[in-house]
């Protein structure tokens, strides 16, 4: 069996020992906590223009994530995980990853995702380790982030990536984040003044 089908198949028991969990006479269950977020992104002075995609989906610990172009454009993975979290003053969650990755790149893929926050700064890390049998890599991506406003995240990012097939794996730069409601808009601007700069658009929505 696939990695890729592998992954689908732990998301889907998990899923299915939730809703039993629910349906046994078993303390009620937290709701469901859904995600979307787009990611256009355009190379300078490249034609391999694309746009990426994060889901995930969250009941109590529960965390179950899908991805489009992260790994290698049209690429597609799946990941499941659980949330630990804790702190007061220094807050943090951290989430285990396994999951699978199809497409044109096919791979077993565990992960992780991290956050700290500390008043109006947080950081945030999301990294796997791709293993497709011929060149292991490691894919990184990291926010260091200053709320200027209760609306407004501003920062540095970072990300370690094969996916535009030049030699400058590590790409940084400045973002910023506007949130109303249950929406987000964002921009990322990696390599700025280089030959090779990349612009990240993020559109999401929480529901």
């Amino acid at each position: 069996m696939s990695a890729a089908r592998i992954s689908i198949a732990a998301c889907a028991a998990w899923a299915a020992a939730s809703a039993w969990a629910g349906e046994s006479g078993q303390p009620a269950q937290p709701a469901w906590e859904f995600a979307l977020t787009a990611y256009p992104t355009v190379v300078q002075d490249a034609d391999n223009n694309y746009t990426s995609a994060i889901a995930t989906a969250d009941r109590g610990p529960l965390h179950l994530e899908a991805r489009y172009s992260y790994e290698a454009v049209s690429a597609r993975s799946a990941f499941v995980g659980w949330n630990f979290s804790g702190g007061e003053t220094l807050t943090w969650e951290i989430t285990p990853l396994l999951g699978g990755v199809w497409g044109p790149l096919q791979a077993f893929a565990p992960g992780v995702e991290l956050s700290l926050a500390y008043g109006r700064f947080d950081f945030y890390l999301e990294g796997e380790y791709v293993d497709d049998g011929d060149e292991p890599y490691t894919y990184a991506w990291s926010e260091l982030g200053f709320a200027a406003q209760d609306w407004l995240r501003i920062g540095l990012a970072v990300q370690r990536t094969r996916i535009f097939g030049d030699e400058r794996e590590i790409q940084r730069g400045p973002f910023a984040q506007a949130s109303w409601d249950r929406f987000t808009l964002g921009g990322y601007w990696f390599n700025p003044g280089a030959d090779d700069q990349i612009f990240v658009g993020s559109i999401g929505v929480a529901f």
